[in-house]
């Protein structure tokens, strides 16, 4: 993995192309990479605002009630980790059948298209921060001095999802119907996250469970810093990130692996 240090400025280029071109001939450009989540939030807090009536307990402020504005960034919060993890997930499966033409190119180091797709993603995530930002100022008042953590907050969900992905990206090369196989399991990682929900909600037996979710400690932990702030629960951040790097390097290892068939299947 130290190899792909070297090839940041290939990555770099590969990035900026891919959130370029994603949005090239298209009327409003870059922009739909703000009103696609906040399509998914205005559908969300309609379902689980207005009609469910789900609300939220504050930090430190037992039965105070919150608007459903206050709902819906803290909702907004916990999709954008939701929404960088699937859209690098789902797009894993058919990564090197999508750039067939890479894998005959001996000198292409074809292992950079997970990062590459991780660092559109992170773009999009950026982008997605901002309105946050914007959505927090307006709703409470203030933005929390801790907001400045977000970016660490992502470091080791980064790991975790490049690490599926580089599997996922190899197995979709010999097995082509993984991708139907990803989409509801990524569905599944939505709701049974504590996106909707708080981990205290949940049964006391229950609630440990809940960690083996990927996206639980990072969706935690990012809604801390940028809504209540908060300091994040560092022992689980810690943990979660020893298992990012062990993932990471899994996964990068199964496909360097795994790579020298791709050729013949493609």
């Amino acid at each position: 993995m130290a190899g792909l240090i070297s090839l940041f400025p290939l990555i770099s280029s590969l990035i900026r192309r891919e959130v370029v071109g994603r949005y090239r001939g298209s009327l409003l450009g870059l922009f739909w990479s703000l009103l696609n989540p906040l399509f998914m939030l205005a559908v969300y807090t309609f379902i689980f605002g207005f009609v469910m009536k789900s609300r939220w307990q504050m930090p430190d402020q037992q039965n105070v009630p919150h608007s459903t504005g206050e709902f819906a960034t803290i909702l907004f919060c916990g999709l954008i980790v939701f929404q960088f993890f699937a859209e690098v997930v789902s797009l894993a499966p058919g990564l090197v059948t999508a750039n067939s033409s890479y894998v005959k190119k001996v000198v292409f180091p074809i292992q950079v298209l997970p990062v590459v797709s991780a660092g559109a993603a992170l773009f999009h995530a950026g982008v997605s921060l901002m309105v946050l930002l914007v959505f927090t100022y307006v709703v409470f008042g203030h933005i929390p001095i801790t907001v400045l953590l977000a970016p660490v907050m992502f470091v080791p969900l980064v790991g975790v999802v490049l690490g599926i992905a580089w599997v996922l990206a190899s197995i979709g090369v010999y097995f082509r119907d993984i991708g139907q196989i990803v989409a509801p399991l990524v569905t599944a990682t939505l709701f049974l996250s504590p996106v909707f929900f708080q981990r205290t909600s949940l049964p006391i037996w229950l609630q440990p469970w809940l960690s083996l979710n990927p996206l639980a400690v990072p969706v935690e932990s990012f809604r801390d810093v940028v809504i209540f702030g908060i300091q994040p629960d560092w022992m689980s951040l810690g943990y979660y990130t020893v298992v990012a790097i062990i993932v990471a390097l899994l996964g990068y290892q199964f496909f360097q692996k795994t790579r020298t068939g791709f050729a013949d299947v493609l």
